[in-house]
Formats: structure tokens, sequence, C-alpha cells
């Protein structure tokens, strides 16, 4: 006879602030929608991007994240909004918390995320700009400029990106004016 397997699920009371009224509201949610160890992170290139792509793809799976890579797959000539707009739609339907988005100028692919609702891209070429976007604009895509910088410069955005948290207060209205 098989073994059956009891899966407990624990729950939490969470409080959310109602963004129309600014009333709190308190839900009971599952535990693991609560605590979550590392973010879900996307990862898209056009061809000028893909090889800086890969190298984040990999160094984020190795640090134990939950990384998908929406393509490009080589290094041939493709078309970045094809790309950029796949990864914009998984974050901005709430598939993953952020994305990276890698081309020659980073220009693109910045231009063509924020056409989506939700998505908030910043351009990043150093771990200022990136810690700065996160803490005062609630960017939740990083758009890279591969051309322009190395693959350490880029490790060191991407570390800025995802450990800065968003200071809320004061820059809470300002986000709240992009929609």
């Amino acid at each position: 006879m098989g073994q059956t397997l009891m899966s407990c699920v624990f729950y939490a009371y969470c409080n959310t602030l109602c963004a129309h009224c600014n009333c709190i509201t308190r839900k009971f949610v599952p535990l693991q929608k609560i605590i979550r160890m590392k973010a879900k992170i996307a990862v898209a290139a056009d061809h000028a991007g893909f090889y800086m792509k890969e190298f984040i793809f990999s160094t984020l799976e190795k640090e134990g994240y939950e990384v998908r890579n929406f393509g490009t797959f080589s290094d041939n000539s493709v078309d970045y909004p094809d790309f950029a707009h796949t990864l914009a739609q998984a974050v901005s339907a709430g598939e993953y918390d952020y994305g990276f988005l890698f081309c020659g100028s980073g220009n693109g692919v910045n231009m063509t995320a924020n056409k989506h609702k939700n998505v908030r891209s910043a351009l990043c070429w150093e771990s200022e700009i990136a810690r700065l976007a996160r803490a005062h604009n609630n960017a939740n895509v990083c758009a890279i400029p591969a051309r322009f910088i190395s693959a350490n410069e880029t490790a060191s955005i991407v570390t800025a990106f995802l450990n800065t948290s968003f200071e809320g207060g004061r820059h809470e209205q300002r986000v709240q004016k992009i929609c």
C-alpha cells in the first residue's frame, strides 16, 4: 500500500493599504505568499544583449533565484520588442517580481517595457542609478545597455537593484501618478 503525504498550509493575517482610500484592510492569506526567500525574476535580451543576459541568467540561478529566460537564445539578429514585450507582460501580470532587459543601448527595451501597465522600467548604467530606481521609483524592470558596460558592472547593477527596497513615503505619491 502506498503512503499518503499530508500537506499543511499555514495562514497569517496580512495588512494592506488600499490604493484608493488609504484604509488598511486585513486579509487571511497563506503564509508562503508572505514569506518568499528569493524573488522570481525574468530576463530577456536582443542579439546585442544576448551574452550579458546569459551571464546574469546563470549568475542568478546559481544564487538560488527562480529565473525564467524569455530569450533570445543566440546572438543572431532579432527585433528587441519581441522579447521586451513578452517579459513586460509577465511582470505586468505579476508572474515575476522583477525583470532584467538587455540590448545594445538599453533604450529600446526600456521604452518597450514601459508601454505595459504596472511596469516601471529604468535604464540603469551604474549601480547607484539602479539603487535609486528601486528606492525612489519602485522600478520592477531594469534595462541594461550591454554594449556600454562590463560584466562586473552589470553584476553590480543587478545586485543593487535586487537588494534595494522601495522607500515609499514621499515617493509613493509620485509613483502613483505614473499610471
